[in-house]
């Protein structure tokens, strides 16, 4: 008997639901990635024009090349010299940095939708719901008054 009594409790233990209950939660998690890159690359460095003009008594000449260009001529027995400069973009070879940044953000979210079930509880098993309640607080009281009977015996003793 007092097996019976324990393993029915322990049975009547067990919960019933009809629904489950769940606690709706958001978990965000941002990633981000950075990445440095050096490219080469290519800057044209402008040179600025600059002229001088110089006059002697001497002979003409002309020189030129591709960053300047000088004229000398006789003019009365006075040699007049100029110097100018030609606008050029010169190119030198430099190391870009190019930085790549990316965030990944990672949402979790529990979403809870509640269903409508088509067919209602009928009444039977609504007074087996409520008739399990009744049950295990009979049983628990049962068990109650079996401890005050065994502690009433064995203070007699």
């Amino acid at each position: 008997m007092k097996n019976f009594t324990l393993i029915s409790l322990a049975l009547l233990c067990v919960a019933c639901a009809s629904l489950r209950q769940v606690t709706p939660s958001e978990h965000t998690r941002v990633e981000v990635r950075t990445e440095t890159v050096f490219q080469k690359d290519t800057i044209y460095l402008e040179l600025p024009v600059i002229v001088e003009k110089v006059q002697t008594l001497d002979t003409c000449s002309v020189l030129e090349n591709k960053y300047a260009k000088s004229e000398a001529s006789v003019s009365n027995g006075v040699l007049a010299h100029s110097l100018a400069t030609k606008p050029v973009n010169e190119p030198a070879l430099v190391d870009k940095q190019i930085v790549y940044r990316d965030s990944l953000v990672f949402v979790d979210k529990i979403i809870t939708n509640t269903v409508e079930v088509e067919k209602p509880i009928s009444s039977g098993d609504r007074f087996f719901l409520s008739f399990g309640k009744w049950v295990f607080v009979i049983l628990l009281g049962l068990g109650f008054w079996k401890l005050y009977r065994f502690l009433c015996i064995t203070t007699r003793k």
